[in-house]
């Protein structure tokens, strides 16, 4: 020990040890020479720059004259312009709400899971309603198919209490993912809490009321927009009151995500819809003042971290720069964000790597500053979560806190000259595609015009290429497949049957109601003034009216709902998927699944690169591949090709032998079984005529299109329809 102190203080600069200052900095212009120099020839921004989904280029480095003058830098956590934050002590003053999704079909298994999971780390309710719930329809008057689908139905009041049973709503916050029409289910809410002789002063949480975000992703509305801000604008007065702790709209941005959409396109659209909310609500009367921090904003967190927590940092900068403008005051402009993680990039093949992924975009959204968080169980593309994957997904939030002490640093990301720089470089771009829209009018007018959706299907094309052609990669799906892998199967829901017993406990729920009262309130609903609406709906709501009879009540008369093209949401993986599908039902059909022979040349050395880049390439379509290791020349590797059966076979060796062997090995194939499709691993440009001419049919190399390629050898084996 003595021994390993007097070494330490040896190199301590007190006693003569080295200091920085004895060595010379590195200027950019050296770093760069000596990249150039790595490089060995290859264009110094063909390798080293990268253009992202944003049309911002990013650069290898980053140094302090990047952001030198950035306007936000002299800002701190907890002040204007909020760029780190809204609180002073960020996450260690309030950590982020563990907000985690359940969206399981009836009350009672709501409640169950809920009531587990609050036990055990999550620290906000975050309901997910049914489409039929969203659209303002009871279970008994919707399409079976849209009772408890991906969410719980709630059609009275005591399907509401059964799902909260035993839960304190004045001491944990609740989040309810509304659709365009929030106050029904807003009055079931706070009837409850008032039959729990609890306080409707103390709810906190939000009613996610977002209509430009259901038109976007459904196409259409319950009933018109009008109508819709309308209720927004009669629930917000009222929470002023009554309920000064609830958020009562949410400004979500997950159908443009998982549309494909890049970051600063989901972040200029989510803005232009805020704008438009808070527009509306002041033509009604509203003050900005009571508007803005009644709006909760909710991204999708994607796996790019960098450019997710520039999203999220974004957000509140340019959020705070349009409220101010709308003349509220610093206390208003600040933003809160309830983040998610993505759905678009989610697998149902190779499922547990969804555990990492959802690992890294849960750091980006807490490092970002997000308010609240689900994190995605790994299994939440095909199903309803199991015990396993939520308690995965929960102990994530809790690792961050707990583990990696993410709270005990305000603004973790702040100082970083990249991601200082990234922020400012988003926030520019995202603003200048908000004007635009500000320009055609707002954002209900640019999406009845089909502005968003094609800016966000150019996206997708772009990201569907990509994953085409492996440069974007999913993990296990066209990168490193896992052959053994069983895909994550969706668990069958007797929709019809769910439906029936729904409407059966409806049926006796109503029975117990007297049906004179509750018209009564229900009529007296009708005949509200709009600052009287919330109460009357509380009332009708006590008294037994459904969600149904109070949306029919305050839909009546009501004008056409509008019609857009919705977005395409989508998962990046699917068409991937559908290959493996296809290989899958193939060797359920024939008992085998489609075959691959490797006709390797030459020793392991000269053939293993390829052969392995080749099997790689081919199992993500779904193929056995066989491999060898390697033949001395083209008729042992041909008869050897024959001999297993394979539909393909892909011929690995060098750019310098292929020459000498494809010619006789391609003949002898096609000879013996003229349907063979014969692939060659590279793509050597001198000979590919040369080799075409031979029967090679298609080139397995880093620049080819993998989906394309392996669709097309599907259809020829008759794999894919």
């Amino acid at each position: 020990m003595a021994d390993d102190r007097s070494n330490t203080e040896a190199l301590s600069p007190e006693d003569g040890g080295p200091t920085f200052s004895e060595f010379s900095a590195a200027t950019y212009d050296q770093w760069r020479k000596a990249a150039e120099s790595a490089l060995k020839g290859a264009p110094f921004d063909k390798k080293l720059l990268t253009r992202t989904y944003e049309e911002i280029t990013l650069q290898p480095l980053y140094w302090q004259q990047d952001i030198e003058g950035l306007p936000h830098l002299d800002s701190l956590p907890g002040f204007a312009p909020y760029v780190r934050g809204t609180a002073v002590l960020g996450h260690k003053g309030e950590p982020w709400a563990i907000a985690q999704e359940l969206p399981y079909s009836t009350p009672a298994a709501l409640n169950e899971a809920l009531r587990a999971d609050l036990a055990r780390g999550q620290t906000a309710i975050n309901v997910v309603l049914d489409p039929a719930t969203r659209a303002g329809l009871d279970a008994d008057a919707a399409k079976a198919e849209d009772v408890g689908r991906r969410g719980v139905s709630i059609s009275s009041l005591e399907d509401l209490g059964k799902a909260l049973d035993r839960i304190d709503l004045e001491e944990t916050p609740i989040f309810i993912q509304a659709g365009a029409m929030g106050l029904p289910i807003a009055a079931l809410l706070a009837a409850l809490v008032r039959k729990q002789v609890k306080s409707t002063e103390k709810l906190r949480g939000c009613i996610g009321m977002d209509p430009l975000g259901t038109l976007a992703a459904e196409g259409t509305l319950p009933g018109s927009l009008e109508r819709a801000y309308d209720e927004a604008a009669r629930l917000t007065t009222w929470s002023v009151s009554h309920a000064p702790r609830l958020q009562t709209m949410s400004v979500a941005s997950h159908a443009y995500h998982d549309g494909g959409a890049s970051a600063t396109q989901e972040l200029a659209f989510t803005l232009a819809t805020g704008v438009e909310y808070l527009r509306a609500l002041q033509t009604r009367g509203l003050a900005v003042d009571d508007i803005a921090p009644r709006l909760r904003f909710a991204f999708s967190i994607g796996g790019n971290v960098f450019m997710e927590v520039a999203k999220l940092r974004a957000a509140r900068l340019l959020w705070a720069k349009i409220v101010k403008a709308f003349g509220a005051s610093n206390e208003a402009q600040k933003l809160s964000i309830h983040a998610r993680t993505s759905a678009w990039n989610k697998t149902l093949y190779d499922p547990y790597v969804n555990m990492l992924r959802t690992t890294t975009e849960a750091l980006a959204g807490v490092v970002g500053g997000c308010n609240s968080l689900h994190v995605s169980p790994y299994d939440e593309a095909a199903r309803a979560p199991d015990e396993f994957s939520r308690r995965i997904a929960r102990n994530t939030h809790i690792i961050l806190r707990e583990e990696c002490n993410i709270p005990r640093s305000i603004d973790p990301a702040g100082g970083s000259w990249y991601v200082e720089w990234l922020t400012d470089a988003v926030a520019k771009q995202a603003w200048h595609l908000f004007q635009d829209l500000e320009k055609q009018g707002g954002m209900f007018a640019a999406l009845s015009a089909g502005l968003p959706q094609k800016q966000v299907a150019a996206v997708a094309v772009k990201r569907g290429a990509n994953t085409a052609q492996r440069r974007d990669v999913f993990v296990g799906i066209n990168m490193y497949a896992n052959m053994k892998d069983r895909p994550l199967e969706p668990a069958a829901i007797d929709f019809q049957g769910l439906a029936r017993a729904r409407s059966a406990e409806l049926a006796a729920y109503r029975e117990a109601v007297d049906p004179d009262w509750r018209q009564a309130a229900l009529d007296k609903l009708a005949k509200a003034a709009p600052e009287g609406v919330m109460e009357a709906a509380i009332h009708a709501a006590s008294g037994g009216a459904t969600v149904g009879g109070l949306n029919a009540t305050l839909g009546a008369g009501d004008q056409p709902a509008p019609r857009i093209d919705a977005l395409c949401i989508q998962r990046g993986a699917v068409p991937f998927e559908r290959l493996r599908d296809a290989a899958k039902s193939f060797a359920e059909r024939t008992g085998a699944p489609p075959k691959a022979f490797l006709a390797n040349l030459g020793p392991i050395p000269q053939h293993k690169a390829r052969a392995d880049f080749a099997r790689g390439f081919l199992e993500v379509g779904g193929f056995d591949v066989i491999g060898n290791n390697g033949f001395p020349d083209a008729m042992a590797a041909a008869n050897a090709a024959l001999e297993s059966g394979a539909a393909v076979v892909v011929i690995c060796s060098t750019d310098e032998t292929y020459p000498d062997f494809v010619p006789p090995l391609t003949k002898r194939l096609k000879e013996a079984k003229p349907e063979t499709a014969i692939l060659l691993a590279g793509y050597p440009a001198d000979h590919v005529d040369a080799f075409q001419a031979a029967g090679v049919d298609d080139f397995i190399h880093l620049r080819a299109n993998c989906y394309e390629l392996l669709a097309r050898l599907q259809k020829k084996l008759g794999v894919l329809a």
